[in-house]
């Protein structure tokens, strides 16, 4: 572990639990193509309590659960199980119900339709195919309060059966696109999304804290979440979490883990696919997947925060060109960060994020459990973080 990297992220995880305007906790970690460069972990798991934040602690770990649910859709197209282009109802036979919604009439009943054409794989991968989430999306938060539509945080199946917002392929938006993919490769498997990770995922990767149901053990190092109000202050949400034992198994945002497991699966990524107890994807497969697949037509929008306490409005590298690949962010230009062009990485609702560097060989992860996402505090941490890691190991490189 460089002393140098170590130096300078402790100095950050210091300053950002310190501070009056703070972070509860957090977790902070950097790998290369062969193990941890840096590990480390501040605060506590609850503000209200005095068990420390540490490397094993468990978060909640929302969307940066996607690039796993994807990684088992890829499994299955290089199988030749999935046809990308095929109609995903051919897998997922619910999804073919769904009609879009053209807004709501006079007395707010939506206005419903049939698709122009039919969701495919492919455009679930991508965020093409229509879905949103109430939280970035005025039509589905409508839904929500007038018309009793469940949050996708309940994990249930009534949750994911949302009209779509258009005609599938005609735009990008960000959404439960995911959860729909996962009931792909369910139909396509006839197993439960989570056995299908252990086999597939979890165990070439060694990886074992990481379930959408959490073993005892894992319960008793879970981080609680934390509500940010507008003077900055931080109350824990003691009585809010994603569900164990979920209806269904959200692909998209459902599982729980410890950050050192998802370095793990970063670094199959920084390695072509290949794990320590077996290949995960085939190399092609992974250079294919880290490719934008999106058309001309297709924009990376600003996420706009429509349920405040859920959501601040998040824009990664605001200004620079984005697009989206199976299933991550691309930034298409260099980041002020120093992330390449070509890079891939997201983020999860309780302000975690990652990034993947197949070019320079290194990826990290931030894991804090804090509400809304896009908290100022936690996100210019990991902002920082990121540049730390770049101006260090790239230095370091020069050096050499």
């Amino acid at each position: 572990m460089s002393t140098d990297l170590q130096k300078n992220i402790d100095q950050i995880l210091d300053k950002i639990t310190g501070l009056d305007n703070r972070v509860p906790g957090v977790v902070a970690m950097v790998t290369d193509r062969q193990n941890n460069i840096y590990e480390g972990a501040r605060g506590v798991r609850n503000t209200g309590a005095s068990d420390p934040m540490t490397t094993d602690t468990v978060c909640a770990i929302f969307s940066t659960t996607k690039a796993i649910g994807g990684t088992a859709v890829m499994q299955c197209v290089e199988e030749g199980l999935l046809d990308l282009d095929a109609p995903a109802k051919e897998y997922a036979p619910a999804i073919g119900e769904l009609k879009v919604i053209d807004g709501f009439d006079a007395d707010g009943n939506p206005i419903l339709r049939t698709p122009k054409r039919d969701v495919t794989t492919r455009m679930l991968m991508l965020h093409t195919a229509g879905f949103g989430y109430d939280f970035f999306n005025g039509t589905y938060n409508r839904l929500a309060q007038e018309k009793g539509q469940p949050s996708v945080v309940t994990a249930s199946k009534a949750s994911i059966m949302t009209p779509l917002l258009f005609d599938p392929g005609d735009k990008w938006e960000y959404g439960s696109n995911i959860d729909w993919a996962g009931q792909v490769v369910e139909g396509v498997r006839g197993k439960s999304l989570g056995e299908v990770l252990k086999e597939r995922v979890f165990e070439p990767l060694g990886m074992k804290d990481i379930a959408f149901t959490r073993t005892e053990s894992m319960k008793s190092r879970t981080a609680t979440i934390h509500a940010r109000s507008a003077d900055g202050s931080l109350t824990p949400m003691n009585d809010f979490a994603l569900p164990d034992n979920p209806e269904v198994e959200m692909a998209g945002h459902g599982l729980y883990a410890t950050v050192p497991e998802y370095m793990k699966f970063i670094r199959m990524w920084l390695n072509d696919g290949d794990g320590p107890n077996g290949r995960v994807l085939q190399k092609e497969t992974v250079e294919q997947a880290v490719r934008n697949g999106l058309q001309s037509h297709h924009k990376v929008t600003v996420l706009p925060g429509v349920i405040p306490s859920l959501s601040n409005d998040a824009e990664f590298f605001p200004g620079l060109a984005k697009s989206w690949s199976y299933t991550f962010m691309v930034n298409d230009e260099e980041a002020p960060t120093g992330r390449p062009a070509g890079a891939i990485g997201w983020a999860g609702l309780a302000n975690l994020f990652y990034w993947i560097d197949r070019k320079n060989g290194f990826g990290g992860y931030w894991a804090t459990q804090i509400l809304p996402f896009g908290d100022a505090v936690s996100f210019g941490g990991y902002m920082d973080f990121e540049t730390a890691t770049y101006e260090t190991l790239l230095a370091k490189r020069s050096a050499a």
